[in-house]
């Protein structure tokens, strides 16, 4: 009999205990689930904002820890439930607020976003807008823009992809483009109209990407950027102007004596060091990880800024 009474005593305390653990588990899945619903609301409503997620200080002790932060924060402030999960509340060490679980949901709005554009289009003709620059890490980053008619005859231009090449050559752009389109089943023959700048790469007529996009689909006509065209004519008026003309002159001038030589461009780093030094010495700039960095002068172009 009394060991009977134990192996029941022992059940009645491994069910309790069973449901005390379901009892945590599913708080816990709670918990995290609205964690996780603040920093997706939060993140959306940046997006629709433009706004920068990211600061130079997002530690605890910061009294500015930047938008994505602050709004998580704002958002605490009119829940209390959200409030005792959050942060420095999430007693699970759990708060979906790092940079990899930010870049994670942005790759979701923007597979969902590259979905709804490619129900617009369907099996319509469309045309493409590329244009390629170098950002501020070296790297060659292309744009990918679709033009189409939705189903209520409207023009629409949407911005469909961000791609990082490895070269601007001509048959390197193409493959990237044509495996984008790939992957979202885009018909290369649906293709009317492609616009570029006029860069050799992009316009030449046997080995330009026109060229290599004519061969694919034979109505895939080219036209010169509008956008591009307008910008080299107000950079062609801008010279007109006098004193325009002389400052970019001069500047070009002090760019080609400063970086043509190393022991020149070697006395503008130390200048520039020593004025950082003082500026901080007179509380002028702030002291944080990556700023105050010392650059380079950058070459001024017709159509971007490029880095030396």
């Amino acid at each position: 009999m009394e060991h009977l009474e134990e192996r029941g005593v022992e059940a009645r305390i491994a069910k309790n205990i069973d449901k005390v653990l379901d009892r945590h588990s599913d708080e816990t899945i709670a918990n995290n689930r609205l964690r996780l619903k603040m920093s997706i609301d939060a993140i959306r409503w940046l997006i629709f904002q433009a706004c920068a997620f990211i600061g130079d200080d997002e530690s605890p002790g910061s009294l500015n820890r930047e938008n994505f932060i602050e709004l998580i924060k704002l958002l605490a402030s009119c829940n209390q439930n959200v409030n005792n999960v959050v942060l420095e509340n999430a007693l699970e060490n759990v708060q979906y607020i790092s940079l990899v679980v930010q870049k994670d949901i942005l790759h979701i709005f923007a597979r969902k976003v590259c979905a709804i554009i490619r129900k617009e289009i369907s099996d319509s003709k469309f045309s493409i807008i590329i244009d390629e620059a170098r950002d501020e890490s070296k790297r060659e980053q292309m744009s990918v823009i679709l033009r189409y008619v939705d189903k209520h005859g409207c023009v629409r231009e949407r911005f469909f992809d961000l791609i990082q090449a490895s070269d601007t050559c001509s048959l390197t752009l193409q493959t990237e483009i044509s495996s984008v389109l790939s992957c979202h089943n885009l018909d290369v023959q649906n293709l009317r109209e492609q616009g570029h700048d006029g860069a050799s790469n992009m316009r030449g007529e046997r080995n330009g990407l026109q060229a290599l996009f004519l061969k694919d689909c034979h109505f895939a006509y080219y036209i010169h950027c509008l956008a591009h065209r307008l910008q080299l004519a107000l950079v062609s008026a801008a010279k007109e102007i006098c004193y325009v003309h002389q400052f970019f002159s001069k500047l070009t001038l002090i760019v080609n004596i400063v970086t043509v030589s190393p022991k020149r461009h070697d006395q503008l780093r130390v200048a520039q060091a020593n004025n950082v030094v003082n500026l901080i010495a007179n509380d002028q700039i702030v002291t944080r990880s990556r700023l105050n960095q010392i650059g380079t002068l950058q070459r001024v172009g017709d159509t971007r800024w490029g880095l030396i």
